[in-house]
């Protein structure tokens, strides 16, 4: 049974919609845990973001490429907001592009279900084997 006296506007999560499908699943699910949460456009200023105050940003997927002419983009200095975020598919993407990383397509596409297989442990993934084997 939920806690009833906790003030779910506390712990908010701010979602930026890239065109995903399963953007307003992600929010159902989140707000399903009792915590609020907000979609907005991918293009939402960072001022606005800052007012907000979210404990945590979440950037959707989409159907757009990273590579793309004319795929979505966050504002000029949006990676260097103090806030904790999560990439899903697109939002991943264009995290690990504007950070300095590469996407590159895979031989195959993918959907649903994907065997995730780490080379190297280091920290973020230090424990995932103890936990799944």
């Amino acid at each position: 049974m939920p806690e009833t006296n906790k003030n779910i506007h506390t712990d908010r999560i701010l979602i930026l919609d890239f065109g995903s499908q399963y953007t307003q699943l992600i929010a159902r699910r989140i707000r399903e845990k009792h915590v609020y949460c907000e979609i907005h456009p991918f293009n939402y200023p960072t001022s606005k973001i800052k007012e907000f105050g979210p404990k945590a940003l979440i950037l959707s997927g989409g159907p757009s490429s990273v590579y793309g002419e004319g795929a979505p983009r966050v504002e000029e200095g949006f990676f260097d907001l103090p806030f904790p975020m999560l990439g899903i598919c697109y939002g991943m993407q264009l995290m690990g592009k504007e950070l300095g990383g590469q996407v590159e397509a895979s031989e195959r596409r993918e959907y649903g279900r994907a065997l995730l297989e780490i080379d190297q442990a280091k920290s973020l993934f230090d424990r995932v084997k103890d936990i799944f084997g």
